[in-house]
């Protein structure tokens, strides 16, 4: 799933304090650039460059925060009654990471928006040192309940002022979702085996309802799906299926698809159909080779599905090959 950003008008930071203020904006910034990268076409390192800034986004949130408390954020110990800081080999001090911040008794971040964050900072460490393939799709929704939770929390910390929502909706298409591409989503091939390991790990330690909190995964559309599992990567469109307790008892803020099973045909029975339409010359080799002229089995085109080893069609394909037949004239009659 997409987010929409527009182009970010000034907003008059209030004086919280210089250092907060321009903590405060850089977050907001960072939180933008996140979201319009992940929008951005053209750009195919998506997921990627999305943890690394809405990390570092929440990070600014966290220290703007805890300066307007006046709460200590940089390292140090307690040497004579005084603060000695802890410092990088140039000399800097070393203020705390986004981690540390959440685990601070002073955090206003609610379990589940935490475990989000928790979530994204060791998919960073993950993949920060290794290039990784494609996995914007998998992990969509739980981008989305980021972006959602940044908004709720700069708003409800800082002031209405300084929400983003305005910058944010959902983003414009040039077609509708329809069943062609639902099955294409659902035939996306599996995640690098170490961020299936990741997120399989991190799943599990999470109780049944911290799983399914929107805060930690924001899941909008409902239709079936074949794995259950904790661990199993998720989009924005989350499988499952239609007529579960879930799907009946799904508050308010979900829209349930309801998609009924497409009936299958086997090889012999397109040929079954195809004769009793009135082409009885049409045989098994005809039909091999229109399907492979055609890329007929190719997944993107939505006229058939495999079922363990075997390929079966969908009535799309039984309208093809009756409108070849029917072209042909009297070829096969």
């Amino acid at each position: 799933m997409n987010f929409l950003v527009g182009m970010d008008k000034k907003v008059r930071i209030r004086s919280v304090g210089s250092v907060s203020a321009e903590l405060l904006k850089k977050s907001r910034e960072a939180a933008l650039a996140a979201v319009q990268v992940f929008n951005n076409p053209a750009i195919t390192f998506k997921s990627e460059i999305y943890v690394v800034l809405i990390v570092i986004s929440w990070t600014y949130l966290m220290h703007a925060y805890y300066r307007k408390k006046k709460v200590e954020y940089r390292y140090h110990k307690m040497v004579g009654g005084r603060k000695r800081f802890d410092r990088t080999n140039k000399g800097a001090q070393k203020y705390w990471e986004l981690e540390r911040c959440l685990n601070d008794e002073n955090s206003p971040i609610d379990r589940d928006a935490a475990n989000n964050l928790n979530f994204l900072i060791g998919l960073r460490h993950e993949i920060e040192h290794q290039m990784t393939s494609r996995i914007d799709e998998f992990l969509s929704a739980r981008f989305q309940a980021c972006c959602l939770n940044y908004n709720e929390y700069i708003k409800s910390l800082f002031g209405p002022e300084f929400g983003i929502d305005k910058h944010l909706s959902f983003s414009l298409q040039f077609s509708s979702l329809n069943k062609d591409q639902i099955d294409t989503l659902a035939a996306q091939k599996d995640l690098p085996k170490n961020i299936q390991a990741y997120i399989t790990k991190f799943d599990e330690a999470l109780t049944e309802e911290e799983f399914n909190h929107p805060s930690y995964a924001y899941r909008i559309l409902f239709v079936p799906k074949t794995a259950n599992r904790k661990g199993q990567a998720d989009q924005v469109i989350e499988f499952i299926k239609a007529d579960s307790d879930f799907a009946k008892d799904v508050n308010a803020q979900y829209t349930v698809i309801k998609e009924t099973e497409r009936k299958k045909y086997s090889p012999k029975q397109v040929i079954e159909y195809v004769h009793n339409e009135g082409y009885p010359n049409f045989n098994m080799h005809h039909h091999t080779q229109l399907w492979k002229a055609l890329d007929a089995r190719n997944p993107a085109k939505g006229l058939g599905s495999q079922v363990v080893k075997t390929w079966y069609w969908y009535d799309a394909w039984l309208e093809q090959v009756k409108a070849h037949c029917k072209a042909e004239g009297g070829k096969y009659v």
